[in-house]
């Protein structure tokens, strides 16, 4: 892995083309087409206009479009900015038995999710992510990513209401820590793990364990650990843990049992648009010295690009977080390029412009390192 590597860490807007306006939806589809390089987009254009693409066609389409999305860009690391899913949790449990939908939630902004309860022991019925890699290798030019999200978060944001009833004891919050223990352990056992076993046979570069709740109980901190490592044990392909906008030192000690090739993490979105190298400027990565204190058995990727802003980093802010953060860790080959979170909150010419600048403030660190 070259120094300050450029990775894709999950999600993109719906492609641009997916409007029901149609003058917009062949517009859009012939200014990203010809700006990507898209392989015969000119088809896409001419369906959309008679009205003649299918639904099926079109998250083809938007799946092409993804990948060549960040492979313009100059990511390393890329995937389709999961072009075929509305969700991160709802969309897998639409291929797992135990789970009844109970009502929407918001998550931020305009982001909207349904929520589950789990009502009886888990059961995948078909590993997902499957047929979308498929496709994606066929295509890519790039290094591959698969987000995949992990046990402790759809755990954490499903109602219990098989777990708990079925926990003898006395003390509430010991038959709660046993159920939602078991809870997690068969979401690995039965639903995750399967998932992260196929898409390791399809041959992949790298497997995503998407933990945005990871924190969001810090006594179950060892839980966290412990289930993602149950997840890739007698996985060879490289993997990657996705922990986004949470207090990281919470997670300490058990982190550092964490059995992965990289983590994310995000600290741009709470740092300064100031160039320099100093801990005033850097205000958001100051996180890292905490992990700089221990010699860790992944790498570490901060995010240098905030996706909740359309604010576009210049080059030379992607240089300044990665050499700060290069400092911090005394190893520059410890640090990889990606951004916070996904980029599904912010429009393709906002998310492309910093794409581009997150690959140039990579080079210009490597120039300097």
């Amino acid at each position: 892995m070259k120094l300050f590597t450029a990775m894709e860490v999950g999600s993109l807007n719906k492609a641009p083309f997916i409007v029901r306006d149609v003058g917009r939806a062949v517009a859009e589809a012939e200014r990203w087409g010809r700006m990507l390089g898209v392989e015969n987009y000119e088809k896409l254009v001419e369906a959309v206009k008679a009205n003649k693409a299918t639904d099926e066609e079109l998250r083809d389409w938007a799946c092409l479009f993804g990948l060549r999305f960040f492979e313009k860009a100059g990511l390393d690391v890329v995937y389709d900015g999961e072009q075929r899913r509305m969700e991160m949790y709802e969309y897998p449990l639409y291929f797992v038995e135990g789970f009844e939908f109970r009502g929407i939630v918001r998550v931020w902004d305009n982001e909207y999710y349904k929520k589950a309860a789990v009502v009886k022991k888990p059961r995948l019925v078909k590993p997902y992510h499957v047929d979308e890699l498929r496709f994606n290798k066929r295509h890519a030019r790039r290094k591959l990513k698969v987000p995949v999200t992990a046990a402790y978060t759809l755990a954490d944001w499903s109602f219990d209401e098989h777990y708990i009833k079925n926990t003898v004891g006395e003390d509430f919050f010991e038959r709660q820590q046993r159920a939602r223990g078991d809870f997690v352990h068969d979401l690995v056992v039965n639903v995750v793990r399967p998932v992260v076993q196929a898409l390791a046979s399809e041959g992949v570069d790298y497997i995503q364990l998407d933990e945005p709740a990871a924190a969001t109980k810090p006594y179950e901190s060892e839980l966290v650990v412990e289930s993602l490592n149950e997840t890739v044990k007698g996985i060879s392909t490289k993997i990657a843990v996705h922990i986004c906008y949470t207090n990281y030192e919470a997670l300490f000690p058990a982190l550092l049992e964490l059995k992965a090739d990289v983590l994310s993490i995000s600290c741009s979105n709470a740092d300064t648009s100031k160039l320099g190298l100093d801990d005033e400027a850097r205000v958001g990565f100051n996180v890292l010295k905490k992990f700089s204190e221990y010699s860790l058995p992944f790498k570490i990727a901060p995010g240098v690009v905030d996706v909740h802003t359309d604010f576009v980093e210049t080059p030379e802010l992607v240089r300044d977080r990665l050499l700060y953060a290069a400092k911090v860790m005394k190893d520059p080959g410890l640090v990889v390029a990606c951004n916070d979170c996904g980029l599904r909150t912010r429009r393709w010419d906002v998310a492309f412009d910093k794409q581009v600048n997150l690959v140039k403030g990579a080079e210009l660190a490597r120039q300097q390192t």
